[in-house]
């Protein structure tokens, strides 16, 4: 049903430029809505695993990506205060024929949106709308100036704090998980090593991976705390708070937060999986109807998925309300278990007290005897191609 269909997309981010790709790509008249004065360099560090890049390699845009990024070999989980290895998943071992490509946000935005532009999707930048009401057979967007615009068919994509979501009826509030997170960039001196290496300390931990040409490292920096901290990236902080909050970790982790200038603090929030991901001829993807903690990487990933099947299903279905019931029933159990996934890692990767020598014991030994078996767990995630 898509070919001729004109469908407007809101937000200009990884998911909504993806979905305006995909359904531009089968026949769709896609313009896409953002409230930015345009496509610009925002954020870090983004891990797009095997799942992810099956789908930028069916939009066309995969080889682009994978040339501008880090393809990273493994992911190691490190003893915060020590620095030594607890476990190494190697990601060669993986069955997929697609990367695990460590990418700067903004140069997979620059690649998606280059590719839609070439595709026929037209833009309308410093677009802000405050109010998303379906009814009928058409959706209304307000604007913060004033005006109220009808669409035929919308797809909203602007993030965890979407004004559509309202629409879909009402949400439960999320609930603060006494956890912040940092994010910021380090300089290095010389090329860092191609892995994800994960430092496990008590009641915090830290991520750090290169970004393009591996001489500077993205980090995500996780602590508990009580005090909180408003939901989104956006909100800067002082580097030295950073820094104290892992003053007791290894000197290699040490001497990169020494050479962060600018960082980025938020708090995290757990969500609870939308029940509904469409209301009459709105539909809604990513962030939106799944916000997940950022502790398997998924993020991105899952819009990724959301846009390709979404699409896929919308060309199949002959009215709206068949392929939004058909896309929901594709994504909703796979959302809710990363979702569930993501939470159960936040508890690991912070034990305290005597439990934790005796987990670390158990992935060095198990590292050695079944060196497989910690990745063969998420080979349901890593592996999966929703493309085929």
């Amino acid at each position: 049903m898509l070919i001729g269909e004109r469908i407007t997309v809101l937000g200009a981010g990884i998911g909504g430029l993806s979905a305006a790709l995909a359904l531009a790509r089968r026949g769709a008249s896609v313009q896409v809505l953002e409230q930015a004065e345009g496509l610009r360099e925002v954020g870090a560090g983004l891990q797009i695993s095997p799942n992810g890049m099956a789908v930028l390699a069916a939009l066309g845009v995969g080889a682009a990506v994978a040339r501008g990024a880090v393809s990273a070999r493994a992911v190691s989980l490190c003893d915060g205060r020590s620095g030594g290895r607890l476990l190494r998943l190697d990601l060669g071992r993986l069955r997929s024929s697609h990367p695990w490509c460590l990418v700067h946000r903004a140069d997979l935005v620059a690649a998606l949106g280059a590719e839609a532009v070439a595709a026929g999707v037209s833009f309308r930048f410093g677009c802000r709308v405050a109010g998303v009401e379906a009814k009928g057979g058409q959706v209304a967007l307000a604007f913060d100036d004033g005006r109220v615009e009808a669409h035929p068919l919308v797809v909203a994509a602007d993030g965890v704090r979407s004004v559509a979501r309202a629409a879909l009826g009402p949400a439960p509030a999320p609930e603060f998980t006494g956890q912040v997170a940092w994010r910021a960039l380090a300089p290095c001196d010389l090329p860092a090593d191609p892995e994800v290496r994960v430092y496990l300390g008590p009641g915090r931990h830290l991520v750090a991976y290169p970004l393009r040409d591996a001489r500077v490292m993205n980090l995500v920096a996780v602590e508990e705390r009580q005090a909180w901290v408003a939901e989104g990236w956006s909100h800067r902080d002082d580097p030295a708070r950073m820094r104290a909050a892992f003053a007791g970790f290894a000197a290699p982790v040490k001497a990169l937060l020494d050479r962060v200038e600018d960082v980025h603090l938020w708090g995290l929030f757990r969500h609870p999986v939308a029940p509904h991901w469409s209301a009459g001829r709105l539909i809604c993807l990513g962030d939106v109807v799944h916000p997940t903690l950022p502790f398997l990487a998924q993020g991105a990933c899952m819009a990724l998925e959301d846009a390709w099947t979404l699409a896929a299903a919308m060309a199949e279905a002959d009215t709206v309300a068949e392929g939004a019931a058909r896309y929901q029933a594709l994504r909703h159990a796979r959302a809710v278990r990363t979702v569930a996934a993501a939470t159960r890692n936040a508890r690991a990767y912070h034990l305290r007290g005597p439990v934790r020598p005796v987990a670390h014991a158990v992935l060095r030994i198990g590292g050695t005897l079944a060196p497989d078996a910690a990745l063969g767990r998420f080979a349901w995630l890593y592996e999966h191609d929703v493309t085929r």
